[in-house]
């Protein structure tokens, strides 16, 4: 069966006849670039330290997926704690809505770990090693070479400090130095995940690079809903550039003079030109790439420019950022922030469950009717706890309990059985209303409400 060549490329990382189209952009150093390079540096130096800081005597970020544990900034939220998750899930997601619609893209061009590792750490280093853009070009037409490979051994070695970094935040810096002055046969399936994750940074960063963002990377495809026509873009003043021309300027024509500076210099292969676009990413290179051109030949800067898309498409139009829709989801996120703090700040040290035991309701005794009743405790503290179990507005009763006080190991759970014997006589209609105090050694207390039952002489 014979492939019919689409007319045009479908993607910026495809060519015409579907094979990949390597993207080697051209570094164009501007007042942006600087800027990024700042944040990128600050970001990478916190990825690096923050699993090293601690707060309240916990790290600062800890997923701990086999307790299924997450420690964030001091705070250990545990899997029960289904609320609290829920908001700040919520919280993150609204976050992210927000200054999409805000700035546009301006995560995936400054902040995104993809564009900060790739832009700031891999790229630099294959120019150190294989030249400029146009010295990569005939690298790839000649295939592997020397000098590639000693560029994929660095990449490789990055990739396993990248690994160790990363599983940092799931182990903690401990485990990581303790496993690290180890043979891997003594941690086996640490190794294993660590091997894997440097396996896929590898994976990413030496092939796949920016079909991360245009592919498999889901945020963009969310620019049609998230975005509106005063969210901040990256943008072609089509009005002053058109038509362009070649060469130096000319009376009639437009300040664009087709020299594809900008098509050159995009990560992602895009011609801005053409309109705004999901492979857009906001990184602004195109930006640093067109003003040292407009410098060259005397033009004023931002043909390519931040704006909203209403800008570009109006004159007069001011680039007013805000709207009701800025507005309306800071206030969302500071309610959602605050029910966070509030249930997150009046956390109890412990949860008590009283449930009815398995089986007949109650059981007629010589001595009395006698109840049996689950307690379920879950320790929220990061020691061993021991509960004292008590039985209140019960006169005359006996609580019959195998363990008490009943330890629970730290943010453990534990449910113990208690038989409660009360005389029939101390039944109304069938049943008896008490309550369980539950206490423990670090100021822990809390009384729950419960129906004994028994026979209705009635």
């Amino acid at each position: 069966m014979s492939v019919l060549p689409a007319p045009e490329r479908v993607l910026p990382t495809l060519n015409a006849d579907g094979s990949r189209r390597r993207i080697r952009p051209k570094l164009f150093r501007g007042r942006f670039h600087s800027a990024r390079r700042i944040c990128a540096l600050l970001l990478l130096a916190t990825f690096i330290v923050l699993p090293f800081f601690r707060l309240n005597h916990k790290p600062l970020i800890l997923l701990d997926l086999p307790r299924r544990e997450f420690t964030l900034f001091g705070r250990t939220f545990l899997p029960t704690e289904g609320v609290l998750l829920m908001l700040l899930l919520l919280t993150i997601f609204v976050a992210v809505i927000w200054i999409t619609a805000l700035v546009g893209r301006a995560w995936c061009g400054w902040a995104c770990p993809q564009t900060v590792y790739l832009e700031f750490v891999f790229r630099p280093i294959e120019r150190l090693i294989e030249g400029d853009r146009a010295a990569q070009l005939k690298l790839d037409a000649k295939g592997v070479t020397l000098r590639r490979i000693v560029k994929w051994l660095v990449f490789a070695v990055l990739s396993v400090f990248v690994g160790n970094v990363f599983l940092a935040y799931f182990v903690g810096t401990d485990a990581l130095i303790h496993w690290m002055t180890r043979p891997p046969s003594q941690h086996p399936a640490a190794f294993l995940v660590m091997g894997v994750t440097a396996s896929l940074v590898f994976f990413d960063f030496a092939y796949f690079r920016e079909q991360m963002c245009t592919v498999i990377c889901p945020y963009a495809r969310l620019q049609s809903v998230l975005l509106d026509k005063r969210s901040l873009i990256i943008g072609y003043d089509t009005k002053r550039g058109e038509p362009r021309h070649k060469g130096k300027p000319k009376p009639d024509f437009g300040d664009c003079i087709d020299c594809s500076a900008c098509v050159v210099a995009c990560p992602t292969g895009i011609d801005i030109r053409e309109g705004l676009q999901l492979e857009c990413v906001a990184c602004a290179q195109c930006v640093d790439a067109c003003d040292s051109v407009m410098q060259r030949i005397h033009k004023p800067l931002g043909l390519i420019r931040y704006g909203s898309q209403e800008s570009f498409e109006e004159p007069c139009a001011k680039l007013n950022l805000l709207r009701p829709r800025v507005l309306i989801y800071p206030a969302l996120l500071l309610v959602l922030l605050g029910a966070l703090l509030f249930l997150g700040g009046h956390r109890t040290r412990a949860d008590v469950t009283v449930l009815r035991g398995i089986g007949a309701p109650f059981v007629e005794q010589p001595d009395g009717i006698s109840n049996q009743i689950r307690i379920k405790v879950e320790n929220h503290e990061a020691t061993e706890q021991s509960f004292a179990i008590e039985l209140l507005d019960a006169p005359g009763a006996q609580l019959i309990a195998p363990e008490n006080p009943l330890a629970v190991a730290a943010r453990g759970q534990r449910s113990t059985s208690v038989f409660v014997v009360l005389p029939a006589a101390r039944f109304s209609s069938g049943t008896r209303a008490v309550r369980f105090k539950v206490t423990s050694a670090a100021g822990f207390s809390v009384e729950v409400p419960y129906k004994l039952l028994g026979p209705d002489h009635r």
